[in-house]
C-alpha cells in the first residue's frame, strides 16, 4: 500500500470519455456469436477477480432499476434486450433517449445490466433495469442547440422515476447550485448518486461535479493490481473506488464493436451496480444502509489504518460478495446519510414511490418500454430549459474489486471532451 493510497480524504464528479486501448471485436455483424461474446467477456476480468458468478447465485439485481444520465442507451443491443425502460431526453436535441449520438450510454448500461447475449458484455447486476436519461457532451453542443439545463432536469426527473440509483458517468469542472439541489433532491427521495471523480488526475487534478457535491458519491478507479489508476482523480471528495482499467466498452456511436478502454465512468457504473447486487438483497433496506454496508465492506490494502478515509480511493474498493457471501458491513441507521453523517428522506429501495406518471415497479416488465414519452421527465414536460448551443455535461465510467484482488496497469490516453456551453463556458467530458 502506497502512502497516495493511504492518506485520508475524499472526491466527486465526471462525465469522463473512455479512451480505446485496443479493438476487441472488427463487429458484431458477421462474426460467430460465440466468437465475440468470448472475446469481449474473456476482457471482463473484474468480474471474475469479484467473483460475479458466485454472487449471481444469490443476488443478481432483480427488482432494482438505475438511471443511466448518459449519451443515450440503445435498447436493441443483443445485451439489453427488455432491460430498457422507457426514459427522457434532457438534452432536446435530435432524436431520443434510445439514440446514443456517441456509444457511451449504452456501454455503461450494460457494464451494468447487460446479459452478454449476442457478444455482448455481462452486467454485474444483470437482472436490474436501466432508465436511460440522454444528457449533451460538449461535442454535441457545439454540433446543435441543447437544454442548457439537462443534467439537472435528468438528476430531478431520475429522483422522481422509479429508479433507486442514479448513474452519472458524466463530469465537469464547474459547481452548479441548481445541479446540486437536484441531487440533494435525489438524496431526499432515497435513491444514491454515484458519479465519476474524473480522469484527469496528471491535468490539474481539478474537483469535478456533480461528484464532488457531498451528497454524491464520488467514484474513482482503480487498476488490475488494486492501486489507485494514475488518471483517476483525487481528494477529500473521494467516497469509493471500483476497477476502471483494461475493460470493455464500445468504441463508437456505431456499436458494432468493443474496445478495451479505461476511466471513473466504468467505475461509477461497477459502483451503481454493486449497489444494486447489495439492495436486491435487502429490499426493505434504506439507501443509507445499502452504501454504508458498501463502504464499510471495501477492499482495503495491508497497512490501511482503521477509521481513514483514502484521497485516492476513498472507503476502499467495492467488493459486494464480502457482504453477499460473507455478510461484511453494518447497515446502521436507515435515515443518515454515512457521506454527510446528516439524516435524509426517502423510503426502502426495492419499493419505489409512484411517479406522476404511474410507471410501473422496476421488474415488474420484462420487455423494453411499455411508459409514454414524458413517463420519466419532470413535471410531464418535455423541458423546461433554454435551448442554447453549447451547453454542457457528458458520461463515463469505472469498475469494482474484491479480496485478493490482482488488477495491473494499461498505458492509455485518456480522451476528454472538450468544449463550451452552459452560459458560462462550462465544459462537459465523460468521466
Amino acid at each position: 500500500m502506497t502512502a497516495r493510497m493511504i492518506e485520508s480524504g475524499r472526491l466527486r464528479r465526471a462525465l469522463l470519455g473512455t479512451t480505446a486501448i485496443a479493438v476487441l471485436t472488427t463487429s458484431l455483424v458477421g462474426i460467430a456469436p460465440t466468437a465475440v461474446a468470448a472475446d469481449a467477456r474473456s476482457q471482463q476480468w473484474y468480474l471474475d477477480a469479484m467473483k460475479a458468478e458466485e454472487i449471481w447465485k444469490k443476488t443478481t439485481g432483480k427488482g432494482m432499476t438505475i438511471a443511466v444520465i448518459d449519451t443515450g442507451v440503445d435498447p436493441d443491443t443483443p445485451s439489453l434486450k427488455g432491460k430498457v425502460l422507457k426514459g427522457w431526453d434532457a438534452s432536446d436535441s435530435k432524436g431520443d433517449e434510445t439514440d446514443d449520438y456517441d456509444g457511451h450510454g449504452t456501454s455503461m448500461a450494460e457494464l451494468i445490466v447487460g446479459s452478454g447475449a449476442g457478444g455482448g458484455l455481462r452486467g454485474l447486476a444483470p437482472d436490474a433495469k436501466v432508465i436511460p436519461y440522454r444528457v449533451a457532451n460538449t461535442d454535441r453542443q457545439n454540433e446543435q442547440a441543447v437544454n442548457a439545463f439537462d443534467v439537472q432536469q435528468a438528476i430531478k426527473a431520475a429522483a422522481d422515476s422509479d429508479a433507486q440509483i442514479i448513474n452519472l458517468s458524466i463530469a465537469s469542472d464547474f459547481y452548479g447550485e441548481k445541479e446540486r439541489e437536484a441531487v440533494k433532491y435525489a438524496q431526499s427521495k432515497g435513491k444514491l448518486v454515484f458519479a465519476g471523480a474524473g480522469n484527469n488526475a496528471r491535468k490539474g487534478n481539478k474537483p469535478q461535479y456533480p461528484a464532488s457535491y457531498p451528497e454524491a458519491i464520488a467514484v474513482a478507479a482503480s487498476d488490475r493490481d488494486g492501486s489507485v489508476a494514475e488518471y483517476s482523480q483525487h481528494g477529500e471528495a473521494v467516497d469509493i473506488a471500483a476497477p476502471g482499467t483494461d475493460i470493455p466498452a464500445y468504441c463508437d456511436k456505431s456499436l458494432t464493436k468493443y474496445c478495451v478502454t479505461y476511466g471513473t465512468s466504468i467505475s461509477t457504473a461497477i459502483a451503481s451496480a454493486s449497489a444494486a447486487l447489495i439492495w436486491s438483497m435487502h429490499p426493505d433496506w434504506t439507501g443509507n444502509q445499502v452504501l454504508r454496508v458498501l463502504l464499510d465492506s471495501a477492499a482495503r490494502g495491508d497497512g490501511w489504518e482503521p477509521g481513514t478515509v483514502s484521497d485516492f480511493l476513498g472507503h476502499g474498493i467495492v467488493r459486494p460478495n464480502a457482504h453477499v457471501s460473507r455478510g461484511e458491513g453494518d447497515p446502521g441507521d436507515a435515515n443518515i446519510s454515512p457521506l454527510t453523517k446528516k439524516p435524509t428522506g426517502g423510503a426502502a429501495g426495492a419499493t419505489p414511490s409512484a411517479t406522476a406518471s404511474g410507471t410501473a415497479a422496476p421488474g415488474t416488465s420484462t420487455t423494453a418500454p411499455s411508459a409514454t414519452a414524458s413517463t420519466q421527465a419532470p413535471d410531464g414536460k418535455s423541458t423546461s430549459g433554454a435551448p442554447v448551443a453549447g451547453s454542457t455535461e457528458s458520461a463515463d465510467a469505472d469498475g469494482g474489486s474484491s479480496t485478493g484482488l490482482v488488477i495491473g496497469i494499461a498505458a492509455a490516453v485518456v480522451v476528454v471532451l472538450a468544449g463550451a456551453g452552459f452560459v458560462l463556458a462550462r465544459r462537459r467530458r465523460s468521466a
